[in-house]
């Protein structure tokens, strides 16, 4: 007999959904992509297929606010887009400057459209994009923009086009001061969008050193040209520039930025330092979302051999600048801020309801509301004693350690299975 009503029912999770209101045991039904219905208990004879995913987490489909998966065009820092989204774990993916205003129609063609992840992107205020800046970096210089070319792509592709990435690091403001940082925040404000900028040193010094720019002086120069919802990358970050001075204090002006409606955004990568986050955040450095931020100089990635036809020393293994980094993903971030001390209730609005506000989208993602499309992460809540390791190989004990199980995308189910993401280590 061929069973009438839902498609799938998700059975027996702890489904957590902060845009709801919804904490706690519940099944979840689907039907045509879509949420059909939220319940403590849904017939298991009700739906065609039933998963039990007792014990585990169920979420609205995790928000990753950055990645990098504009392969190739980007060189080595271009990662494929599923294995960082649905193949993780992760619904949508937000690439953070990959395109740029000549580059964005290929990134929709050959990325976005083919993608099982939604794929959404920070437009570059750089007319050459995310290209390897730390091999060319004057290719980023106040020439490499132009505004009124970059308004325009914006505003014309905002359906995939969500923000503008901008950078203010030291190597940067000493070739050039903060002429860059200026056209960007002009380019967000003309295009309505917000600007996410990058802090902490990317490029190195020029030869002719630092030219008289303090890096502890970039913050303040820029958070005025900033507007709300504007968002500060990389408050954890080990290299100069960021959110913490010589002194190892948080630059006063951060409080003030947040409390005006600036936001915070983690950009894991190759920045994260627990050292430097156990002094922001007693000082209320709280991030408002938790972009993973992972490229393929600190992401390994097997199945994806160095792009062919470029010089040999941008995709050496034994040569590229983040050699022997930790390896990470979305949901390891999740557990390290876990295990910083805050609270789990806290952390899931950072990658589902607070990204989705961020990108403009709260009417169509971050959200298990019923009618709304079916992306879902299911993950596993492992009890423990868990090495985690950041990336100055300081190391910390987690108790709690989430990991990816499956997802669904529109309804369609994808098992984690990324090669990337990292094996859980006992302690």
């Amino acid at each position: 007999m061929e069973v009438s009503g839902y498609d799938l029912v998700l059975k027996g999770g702890r489904v957590i959904c902060p845009a709801s209101g919804i904490d706690g045991i519940n099944d979840v039904a689907v039907k045509d992509g879509r949420i059909a219905a939220i319940a403590p208990t849904i017939l298991p004879t009700s739906a065609k297929e039933v998963i039990d995913v007792s014990g585990k987490l169920v979420l609205p489909g995790m928000i990753d606010t950055h990645g990098h998966v504009y392969q190739y065009v980007t060189g080595r820092f271009g990662l494929p887009a599923d294995m960082v989204g649905v193949r993780s774990g992760v619904t949508t993916v937000v690439d953070q400057g990959g395109p740029s205003c000549m580059t964005l129609p290929g990134f929709r063609k050959f990325i976005a459209e083919p993608a099982k992840t939604r794929v959404l992107a920070f437009l570059s205020a750089y007319l050459v994009g995310g290209l390897e800046g730390h091999f060319y970096p004057n290719l980023y210089s106040p020439d490499g923009v132009d505004v009124e070319a970059t308004v325009r792509s914006a505003t014309a592709n905002k359906d995939i086009v969500r923000g503008i990435k901008g950078h203010a690091e030291i190597g940067g403001f000493a070739r050039w001061g903060i002429k860059v940082m200026e056209l960007a925040a002009e380019i967000s404000r003309r295009s309505d969008l917000p600007l996410y900028v990058h802090f902490g040193q990317l490029w190195g010094l020029p030869e002719s050193g630092a030219n008289g720019e303090d890096a502890d002086t970039i913050m303040e120069r820029v958070i005025p040209l900033l507007r709300p919802g504007d968002v500060l990358a990389h408050p954890f970050t080990r290299h100069p520039g960021g959110f913490i001075n010589e002194q190892g204090e948080v630059h006063p002006i951060i409080q003030t930025a947040m409390d005006a409606g600036l936001k915070v955004d983690v950009g894991h990568g190759s920045h994260f330092s627990y050292r430097v986050a156990k002094a922001a955040l007693p000082a209320g450095v709280i991030p408002y979302t938790l972009g993973a931020d992972m490229h393929g100089y600190n992401t390994e990635i097997p199945e994806v051999p160095a792009p062919a036809g470029t010089p040999e020393e941008h995709h050496d293994d034994e040569n590229h600048p983040f050699k022997g980094q930790a390896r990470f993903s979305l949901t390891q971030a999740m557990s390290s801020m876990m295990t910083l001390g805050i609270p789990l209730e806290d952390v899931v609005p950072m990658v589902t309801s607070h990204p989705a506000e961020m990108l403009g989208m709260t009417d169509e993602i971050g959200s298990l509301a019923v009618g709304r499309v079916a992306d879902v992460s299911v993950l596993n809540d492992d009890r423990g004693r868990f090495v985690l390791r950041d990336n100055e190989d300081m190391r910390i004990i987690a108790e709690r350690l989430l990991r990816p199980a499956f997802c669904l995308r529109a309804g369609m189910r994808f098992d984690a299975d990324a090669p990337i993401l990292p094996a859980a280590v006992a302690a």
